[in-house]
């Protein structure tokens, strides 16, 4: 399903949103210092510096897909009006287009090789609480991860250039290739294209990069839950409590809080939305739709727990949770 950024919550959404603004829960009484969090120990630091120089690249990308305008005028022109000329023109737009692309398919590639060192380092052996709270840089660089897979799909769902623009590479390539030398040949190409058709291609990476490290049984599925359930609850109450002044580091929590939510809706047989999940499900939508600030608004995370999730319309999930996010 496809969602936009600008579609926001219904009226009843809203008001049973502030009835459970105030919801009474369990307290998790640990703080991630997202601002200020340095690694402590060697190892932390070793795993730490490998995901730095990954990680480095992040907000390049995030400007980058912003900033993409596509070539839809030289595409038509070359459609309407096929020719030598158009043609040449078109595919020389699109060829600095495509490259563009690559680094983000590329950035995605890595991730696979990436997330799974967090995971295993957070989580492992049922210890994701004495982790998370003693290997803060380790967890402020899985929230990174996190917040950028919502920021970046976020802006991939809302710009059809990139899907236009990839389409009517593939389609020139087979008659390019034969006049020029491309870097993009065919089987990459084929990669990217599956990269990019998917609505959400960087949860889908982390999504799946996760399952496989269950099915491998390189990590057990029931500490990949309870660790993004801990995850979620830290960010929302940390945001509850004003832990932080900035409005950016709370919007970042409530980007790591949902993207949590939506993992674990993937991973967990029965999903995040269910009556006896341990998220605090219910307050972290009333405060996803009660937040607001100068860094723009949540209804892209509210619509993330819509339509990235697949088990919101369960019989199993409260009528009230439906109503939420309705």
């Amino acid at each position: 399903k496809l969602y936009s950024s600008a579609q926001p919550l219904s009226t009843m959404g809203k008001a049973l949103s502030s009835l459970f603004a105030g919801e009474k829960h369990s307290t998790i009484n640990i703080i991630i210092d997202f601002e200020n969090a340095k690694p402590t120990t060697d190892a932390e630091k070793k795993i730490h510096e490998e995901v730095h120089s990954y990680l480095k690249a992040s907000e390049s990308i995030l400007q980058q897909i912003g900033a993409f305008k596509g070539c839809d005028d030289v595409i038509r022109k070359a459609i309407t009006t096929p020719g030598a000329e158009t043609e040449k023109a078109a595919w020389d737009a699109i060829v600095p287009s495509v490259d563009i692309l690559r680094e983000f398919y590329d950035f995605s590639v890595d991730l696979e090789q990436v997330f799974p060192k967090l995971l295993t380092a957070l989580f492992s052996a049922g210890q994701a609480s004495t982790n998370l709270e003693g290997q803060q840089a380790l967890a402020k660089q899985l929230a990174d991860i996190l917040d950028f897979v919502l920021r970046f799909d976020d802006a991939k769902m809302i710009n059809p250039a990139i899907q236009n623009d990839f389409s009517y590479y593939r389609r020139s390539l087979s008659k390019q290739k034969n006049k020029v030398e491309v870097k993009i040949k065919d089987e990459l190409a084929n990669r990217m294209s599956l990269f990019f058709a998917y609505p959400t291609p960087m949860l889908k990476v982390i999504t799946d990069t996760t399952l496989e490290l269950v099915k491998k049984d390189s990590i057990n599925k029931a500490d990949v839950v309870s660790g993004f359930t801990l995850l979620a609850n830290i960010c929302l109450g940390m945001v509850e409590k004003g832990q932080f002044t900035s409005q950016t580091t709370n919007l970042f929590c409530l980007r790591a809080m949902t993207a949590s939510v939506v993992l674990v809706d993937h991973i967990d047989d029965l999903g995040a939305f269910h009556k006896k999940t341990e998220i605090h499900i219910k307050s972290a939508i009333a405060q996803l739709n009660k937040f607001s600030g100068d860094q723009g608004t949540t209804d892209c995370l509210l619509n993330a727990l819509r339509f990235s999730t697949v088990h919101l319309n369960d019989p199993t999930t409260p009528e009230i949770v439906k109503s939420m996010l309705s």
